[in-house]
């Protein structure tokens, strides 16, 4: 999952930074409202992190720009305005959520759990496909109820296929919620997770659909 993360106060961007690229996400941090207006225009994001005191340009204006050109992706507010009547400006604009700081990191986490499984339409905490469950607030994978041990990317890629069944996503599609900016790609990163995921899961589990992209494979090709 690729999130964007608006905070404009270093100390806090480092860490949540430091804590959600712990947990898997790939994510880009910028740190004014005319960069986050930039990135969320011209990029595809799962989650959108926003801070409404930014430099230049405050918050509520980005998050109102996005509304009108149609992005619906989802948003929580993080902030330090808590105000009755802040946070109703701020959910009536078309924010998702809102967490007052000083906050927990692991309430934030939780939070951008809830609001992925909600803009995925679900309501369950595990995904579950062909035996196996991923359950993301822990972290644990499991095969026909046996643990499962899956690196940070391998899970990354796995997330991504699992949260929309039956979609055919591309190589750059799967970049996208394995690295965030600066990070450096190699050519063949996906195909190299997708071999190794394949070992793992059987060499079904995961189709590669030629010129077009990655997809599981549906529950009744599943061999017997």
């Amino acid at each position: 999952m690729r999130l964007l993360l608006v905070e404009d106060d270093p100390m806090i961007g480092e860490s949540v930074l430091d804590a959600l690229r712990a947990e898997g996400y790939a994510v880009d941090w910028v740190r004014d409202g005319q960069s986050a207006d930039a990135a969320w225009s011209g990029e595809h994001y799962d989650l959108v992190l926003l801070d409404l005191g930014l430099p230049g340009r405050d918050g509520l204006q980005v998050l109102k720009a996005a509304r009108e050109r149609r992005d619906r992706t989802p948003v929580l507010i993080v902030t330090a305005r808590d105000a009755v009547d802040e946070r109703i400006r701020g959910l009536d604009a078309g924010a998702d959520d809102y967490l007052l700081k000083p906050y927990d990191l692991s309430e934030l986490q939780a939070r951008i759990r809830a609001l992925l499984r909600r803009a995925a339409g679900r309501a369950e905490p595990a995904l579950e496909h062909r035996g196996l469950r991923l359950h993301p607030a822990t972290r644990e994978a499991t095969l026909h109820g046996r643990p499962l041990v899956l690196s940070q990317r391998e899970w990354a890629v796995l997330e991504a296929l699992m949260r929309r069944p039956g979609v055919i996503l591309s190589r750059a599609q799967l970049e996208e919620k394995l690295y965030g900016w600066n990070e450096e790609i190699s050519s063949n990163a996906v195909e190299v997770y997708v071999h190794s995921l394949r070992k793992k899961l059987g060499a079904d589990f995961i189709r590669n659909i030629r010129g077009m992209g990655y997809v599981l494979s549906r529950e009744d090709t599943q061999a017997p």
